[in-house]
């Protein structure tokens, strides 16, 4: 069934539960589509990474990526920008840039980081596991799930007033010298003394980055583009506990950063030149609604805004219609330690199946996995904003394997102790912690819908579970009240690969009434 052309010329690619819901298989998507709306081979001047850092990562062509949007795939988008909501070391652009590359794709080139864009480095890293060490072993609470990547720590300094951006890198090397000694001293002193790390946890911190990114970087190890010293993290240690050598760190940090010159630069003009010339920017977005610092549980957030608002800050531009596409998978996944009211239980059959698929594209941890939780994805849609959908990795739910029949289950409301139903997320962390689902089933199916391509080829079960989903979700986002605008279910994944995608879905209501009145 066609779907209503693209009306905005900005178009925000957000995450409507707990994150790795496969927003970037997104952007091919929307690139093929503008094409045929627009008879342009190139609609899409701008990609923008608007938030967070190499915490995100997104999955696209076979590539898994931190810093650099989805784009880097499609060589007609001429701009892969960096916004000025972002964080990024520079080390790691071009570790990432340079594992693009050997995937075949040309991204340096059409690199642009915005000048505001914040500078993170080593020690931003080395807070990130002393601050988890002293939220576990001083405070004696949960682990905050962190991926370590320094996200937190670099986000503190912005608030801090101790920021360096990528544009101060012209300022020259007498300067940064003088700011980044200033940043090793805050940091070592705030591990040693305030996060009271014990000598053995500061050595090991070292022995950690080295692990993750040595894994992190294998295809490029193994290829001979870099030296394995170039991931040695013990070298920058300092002679005493608690020092870094800080002219080793220094001279590093202003050799990566130097060689980006070239590209840094203003993403707001870019931006605006982009929606003057009557074509496409679309904003990409790393984790989700859910993990955004104001509007998810703390601890268990990320440290920037994460839904459709921050496009305008991190792109520097004035507020205007934009077109939000919120992104979910058919099932529920988290990483970390929250609070997860839909999970799976250890060892059920689905459960063990979804874990041998689900491991954290930034990391490589093991992903939680859970039923689809539809209260929290409506209430994203409620308070977030939406005009289109896309649900992926339905065809992950087939029987195989240990998992050969039984009941596909949706989370569509909460039961706190007192017996209230809840069908809204509540706000008060406490009451959210003690919640326990309320769960609708549907049967499940056993076809394998990863050739499957039009609506009518799913399997009846399947096509019931899809509306069911959407059902649940707006039942939620509406308040009950389906007589506004409804987002369209855009895109149906049934595969990781671009062409394994469903277009001619119903229309929402359609789908609502197949589920209402129990119809395929």
């Amino acid at each position: 069934m066609a779907k209503p052309p693209f009306d905005k010329q900005l178009i925000a690619d957000c995450g409507i539960s707990m994150g790795d819901e496969g927003k970037g298989r997104l952007i091919p998507e929307i690139a093929a589509e503008l094409r045929a709306q627009t008879g342009r081979t190139d609609p899409i001047a701008v990609v923008l990474k608007v938030n967070g850092g190499a915490n995100s990562g997104h999955t696209c062509g076979g590539l898994k990526l931190n810093l650099f949007p989805a784009a880097v795939i499609d060589p007609s988008v001429p701009c892969l920008a960096i916004g000025a909501g972002v964080v990024a070391d520079p080390r790691k652009i071009h570790w990432e840039a340079c594992y693009i590359e050997h995937g075949g794709y040309a991204v340096k080139e059409r690199l642009l980081i915005d000048e505001r864009a914040m500078v993170s480095d080593l020690t931003h890293r080395l807070l990130d596991l002393a601050w988890e060490e002293y939220r576990v072993r001083v405070l004696g609470a949960e682990t905050r799930g962190s991926t370590g990547r320094g996200i937190s720590p670099a986000y503190c300094e912005e608030t801090a007033q101790f920021q360096i951006h990528y544009g101060d890198i012209r300022n020259g090397k007498d300067w940064f010298a003088r700011t980044m000694c200033a940043r090793i001293e805050r940091a070592c002193a705030t591990i040693q003394h305030v996060c009271r790390v014990s000598e053995d946890a500061w050595e090991a911190f070292f022995d950690i980055l080295t692990d993750a990114e040595r894994r992190a970087n294998a295809l490029t190890l193994e290829a001979g583009a870099f030296p394995e010293s170039e991931f040695d993290f013990a070298r920058f240690r300092g002679a005493q506990p608690f020092t870094l050598d800080t002219d080793l760190l220094i001279e590093t940090y202003w050799d990566a950063g130097v060689r980006l010159t070239a590209n840094i630069g203003d993403v707001r003009e870019a931006v605006l030149r982009a929606l003057r010339d009557g074509r496409y920017v679309v904003g990409e977005f790393g984790q989700s609604f859910w993990l955004d610092k104001r509007f998810g549980f703390s601890p268990n957030v990320t440290a920037s805004h994460t839904y459709t608002p921050e496009l305008f800050n991190s792109g520097g531009i004035p507020v205007q219609p934009v077109h939000t596409f919120g992104v979910c998978k058919a099932y529920d996944t988290k990483v970390g330690t929250h609070i997860y009211i839909s999970r799976m239980p250890d060892g059920h059959p689905l459960a063990e199946k979804l874990k041998a698929v689900e491991f954290g594209t930034s990391t490589g941890r093991q992903r939680m996995v859970g039923w689809f939780d539809a209260v929290e994805k409506g209430d994203t849609l409620r308070y977030g904003g939406f005009q289109d959908l896309m649900i992926n990795k339905l065809d992950v739910l087939t029987y195989s394997g240990d998992w050969q029949g039984g009941e596909l289950l949706i989370c569509t409301a909460y039961r706190a102790p007192d017996g209230a139903i809840h069908r809204h997320v509540p706000r008060d962390g406490a009451l959210h912690s003690q919640l326990q689902p309320q769960f609708r089933q549907l049967p499940g199916w056993g076809e394998d819908l990863s050739e499957v391509r039009r609506w009518a080829d799913l399997p009846a079960n399947a096509r019931r579970y899809v509306a069911a989903m959407m059902h649940a979700m707006i039942e939620v986002a509406a308040n009950g009240d389906m007589s506004g605008p409804l987002p369209n279910l855009r895109y149906l994944g049934v595969g990781p690969d671009p062409s394994q995608i469903i277009t001619d879905i119903p229309e929402t209501a359609e789908l609502i009434a197949m589920d209402r009145d129990g119809v395929d």
